[in-house]
């Protein structure tokens, strides 16, 4: 007899779980090599805290009432909950703060391919230091544990989370129009860009560099033809970018970034740089992160921070993948 599982999730047997655990074992020597140390929080936690954290993702998370009729929610990621435990039980002590996490999220999705209910994060958050060289560090370690993994192939996008908020208040865009449209630029809908800029009554000019710009990725060259388009967001952007991959080049990972304009995370604590991870031998994005300055700060401890997850069962499958082609 079969017995259903709720879609989105799955069950793991012994051979999958030992691959699992190997890797789980790489990550941790790859993040402890660098001075992190490993943190856990708990798989439940109190909804306003994750609503503090990020207003737009708290809805995600499964919520539930506990005996005292408090709202109870599954975390839906690990940074919030981390930047909760900074501002708590770190308090009075001297940053930077450099921590790891492996552990399970839960996000209330309608399961499609790659997406997933029930899921594992691997990351690192560091907390207390300021950009870029701070950007740069997180950058590397997450180019160490790529390699930790196997994955030598997989490239690392780096993009601006600010450059398009700041942009459409440069071109007086507001409303459902400006919702829209970072809406499209979070999930790569390109077609659906232009088709929103068309609505808009703007200039020629302005209206290419908002389809122009999402298109544009490869090395340094491409902050040059972004300034081209003109504007203080841009121009802002590009510098941030720019001194970023000059410390990236430093660290000797330069080679393991790809600059991407039209990169945009989809949850509202980014502030600055924000990463994407991607493999040739696979479709789906492996990971993500950023820099957060303004979270702690929600939760009483104004601090700096930037920090990056890997989706471990998407990592675990570009490992195979790799193995398979050789």
């Amino acid at each position: 007899m079969t017995h259903r599982i709720p879609p989105g999730t799955r069950d793991i047997l012994p051979d999958e779980m030992r691959e699992l655990r190997r890797l789980q074992a790489a990550l941790a020597d790859a993040f402890g090599r660098f001075g992190y140390g490993e943190v856990a929080t708990p798989t439940i936690e109190y909804h306003e805290v994750l609503a503090r954290g990020d207003e737009r993702g708290a809805p995600a998370a499964y919520r539930f009432f506990d005996e005292r009729g408090e709202l109870l929610a599954m975390r839906s990621d690990m940074t919030i909950p981390i930047a909760r435990l900074v501002a708590s039980r770190f308090a009075g002590a001297e940053p930077p703060f450099r921590f790891f996490y492996i552990g399970n999220a839960y996000r209330a999705i309608r399961p499609q391919r790659g997406q997933m209910r029930e899921f594992i994060q691997a990351g690192v958050e560091l907390v207390g230091a300021e950009a870029p060289e701070a950007t740069a560090e997180v950058v590397e370690v997450l180019a160490a544990a790529l390699d930790a993994s196997g994955l030598s192939r997989a490239v690392i996008g780096l993009g601006d989370a600010d450059l398009y908020r700041q942009l459409l208040d440069e071109l007086e865009v507001a409303g459902p129009a400006r919702d829209r449209i970072l809406d499209c630029l979070a999930t790569h809908d390109l077609v659906g860009l232009e088709a929103e800029v068309g609505t808009l009554e703007m200039s020629d000019g302005s209206r290419r560099t908002l389809l122009e710009l999402p298109n544009m990725r490869g090395g340094p060259e491409v902050l040059d033809r972004a300034r081209d388009l003109g504007g203080a967001a841009v121009d802002r952007a590009t510098s941030r970018l720019a001194a970023t991959f000059d410390s990236l080049a430093r660290r000797g990972v330069g080679n393991r970034v790809n600059l991407d304009l039209g990169l945009l995370r989809d949850l509202g604590y980014y502030t600055g740089a924000i990463l994407e991870v991607y493999d040739p031998a696979v479709g789906h994005v492996l990971g993500g992160g950023g820099r957060y300055d303004e979270l702690i700060g929600r939760f009483g401890r104004p601090l700096p921070a930037a920090g990056f997850a890997l989706y471990l069962e998407r990592v675990h499958i570009a490992q195979a993948e790799e193995e398979r082609i050789g």
